[in-house]
């Protein structure tokens, strides 16, 4: 490592294969550089996944102001989803925190080794299952006929049609929240059948929101590889006969909701 770099960790998996070491000799990661797998000093497992970094860009105040910058984060993730999603395809993978960042690799290897029971306990969890994603929309409000279609009543002051068109419009949207919820315990019921944990997540509004319509449920399920397809094809059906909403599935990803192991930041350049 040279004086102005630091250590960028993107993940742990649990043994350093020679399958794994090819595919992520093939990686560029973070800032361009290439990944590789470092592994402890004490033991053989587990190894993380790792590259440099300038640490002009990742020290602790470089990277707080950096995290400001929408552009900056969506291009810092991009590449540290990617090289997390490409060897999530060969082994089970435990991802760390986005912006996970040492000083050096002597860090990382000490960190391995405080924590070897904590990531092999989490990778056997995790072994066999993907993360899947869940959202529920309502599309639209639903437009309330009084509102617009049906011409006012003339035996109504104006101030008592208005009230009739709230009303109205209320009852619209209780309509739609009630439906969302029958697709939600819709949803809840094929997670019984095949998923083994679940997370909710908050629901996208803003600058976050990735599609129309109301976002009303985020939620993410990990569900064994083989149970993939029958929850998705499940899950895709939680809107039938509900009009108006819409649910999409997405991945599957590596485990990121479930990586809750938090090892102690001995070390660290930077704690965001």
């Amino acid at each position: 490592m040279s004086d102005a770099s630091l250590t960028y960790a993107y993940a742990v998996a649990r043994d350093r294969t020679p399958a794994l070491a090819a595919e992520a000799g093939t990686l560029t990661g973070v800032a361009g550089a290439p990944v590789r797998l470092l592994t402890p000093d004490r033991t053989t497992t587990p190894v993380a996944v790792v590259s440099h970094v300038p640490a002009e860009d990742f020290h602790e105040a470089a990277l707080h102001r950096h995290l400001e910058d929408l552009g900056w984060l969506e291009a810092l993730a991009r590449a540290h989803h990617g090289v997390i999603e490409a060897l999530a395809a060969h082994t089970t993978v435990l991802p760390l925190r986005l912006a996970t960042v040492y000083l050096d690799d002597d860090r990382v290897r000490a960190m391995l080794d405080d924590n070897q029971k904590l990531f092999l306990d989490g990778l056997e969890r995790l072994r066999g299952h993907v993360e899947l994603g869940v959202k529920l929309y309502i599309e639209a409000e639903p437009r309330p006929p009084a509102a617009t279609d049906a011409p006012p009543d003339p035996a109504l002051s104006p101030g008592r049609a208005y009230l009739r068109r709230r009303r109205t419009e209320q009852d619209a949207r209780h309509d739609a929240h009630r439906a969302a919820e029958e697709a939600a315990q819709r949803i809840a019921v094929s997670a019984r059948a095949h998923a083994v944990q679940w997370a909710r997540h908050r629901v996208q509004e803003g600058e976050l929101a990735t599609g129309p319509g109301q976002n009303v449920v985020n939620d993410a399920y990990l569900v064994p590889a083989d149970h993939v397809r029958a929850f998705r094809e499940e899950t895709m059906h939680a809107t039938d006969g509900l009009p108006g909403l819409r649910v999409d599935v997405t991945g599957p990803w590596a485990p990121y909701s479930f990586a809750t192991l938090t090892p102690p930041e001995r070390g660290t350049a930077s704690a965001p």
